[in-house]
């Protein structure tokens, strides 16, 4: 296809891209940015369509593939954004001091808590914590792979006994 072609096939579309973008952002700039992405991914890869081929489908897929991947990257970034003049909140965040010492409290408990365990499956729930995989831990050990899952379980369900004794969980849930 010559990029006359393309520039034609591609502005027959072009109110309909427009209302494609903007039913997916719900916002009127992201559509436009997410057009315009559109656009240039579309002419960067004009040469990966096959003629004979569903030009708008395939557009239209390149639309809805970018609006899927900037969904996720925004997910994964969980960016705060605040679109008001004064920003002191959002930047007064660095200034603050953190006081870790309730949580050092909780740790030494939890420590005190896996020390008191069965050293049968305190050792290789400890080995899991510390990041070796199920199938290290069984080799240095010398046990069964399932041996050593079903250990880690029964600390974890064991450790999980102690929490709820020491703390009343009941009042955390409700």
């Amino acid at each position: 296809m010559s990029a006359l072609e393309f520039h034609n096939q591609y502005e027959g579309l072009s109110g309909i891209l427009n209302a494609f973008a903007y039913n997916l952002t719900k916002h009127h700039e992201d559509a436009r940015d997410l057009y315009q992405e559109t656009c240039y991914r579309a002419l960067v890869h004009r040469d990966k369509f096959k003629e004979g081929t569903n030009f708008k489908a395939w557009v239209f897929t390149i639309m809805k593939n970018i609006f899927i991947n900037n969904y996720r990257k925004k997910v994964k970034a969980n960016t705060i954004t605040d679109s008001t003049d004064n920003q002191f909140l959002l930047n007064s965040a660095t200034n603050s001091v953190g006081n870790s010492a309730e949580t050092s409290m909780l740790v030494k408990e939890l420590q005190v808590m896996i020390d008191a365990l069965d050293e049968s499956i305190q050792v290789p729930f400890v080995m899991h914590y510390y990041g070796y995989k199920y199938q290290e831990i069984a080799e240095h050990l010398q046990l069964p792979l399932g041996t050593v899952k079903s250990r880690i379980f029964f600390a974890r369900k064991e450790l999980k006994g102690k929490i709820e004794q020491s703390y009343d969980t009941s009042r955390l849930y409700v």
